[in-house]
Parts: C-alpha cells; sequence; structure tokens
C-alpha cells in the first residue's frame, strides 16, 4: 500500500458530543478511523467507505472518492461531522 494524496478539505468527526473532534485528511485517516473507532451502526456506506479507502491507499482511485465515501459513511452512521469553524452539523456540503 502507498501514502495517499491528501484531501482537498479534510473531515473533521466526532463520536458524540463530549469527544475530542478526529481530523480525517487522508484516504489512510479514514480506513484507520472506519475500522478502530467507527460506532457499531454499520451499513452498506460504511462496508463501501473501506473498501474505497483501500483502493486509494493501493493507487487504484482518488483522495476525494475516498473522502466522498466517508462522509457518506459518517451521514450512514450519524456520526457528527464538525466545520471547521467549530459549528457542528449530522452532514456536510460534499
Amino acid at each position: 500500500m502507498t501514502a495517499s494524496k491528501p484531501f482537498a478539505r479534510p473531515v473533521v468527526v466526532q463520536f458524540g458530543r463530549s469527544a475530542t473532534p478526529r481530523r480525517i485528511a487522508t484516504a489512510g485517516d479514514a480506513a484507520e478511523c472506519l475500522a478502530t473507532v467507527w460506532p457499531l451502526e454499520r451499513g452498506l456506506r460504511h462496508k463501501h467507505a473501506i473498501a474505497t479507502c483501500l483502493e486509494v491507499l493501493d493507487g487504484r482511485g482518488s483522495s476525494e472518492d475516498a473522502r466522498r465515501a466517508f462522509v457518506e459513511a459518517a451521514k450512514e452512521s450519524e456520526v457528527l461531522i464538525v466545520r471547521q469553524d467549530n459549528s457542528s452539523t449530522s452532514s456536510e456540503e460534499d
């Protein structure tokens, strides 16, 4: 596997309102987050996001594909996506 190009805009997620926000800036960051700290509510978008991130890390796909899949998985699992300006929302514009 190779290092992936950073996302054009990092995604900041928070698992619970009192948890420390996590900055996801690459497909590697996203894959690690999806595999280790993701809530148990995992659906098809979660599975797709892991597969997409691994493809990007293997040189088959773009970082933005991984970012988009990660955001969709977050929406599916109702993971809080935090904007850079510290306001929060349950979804983020792509």
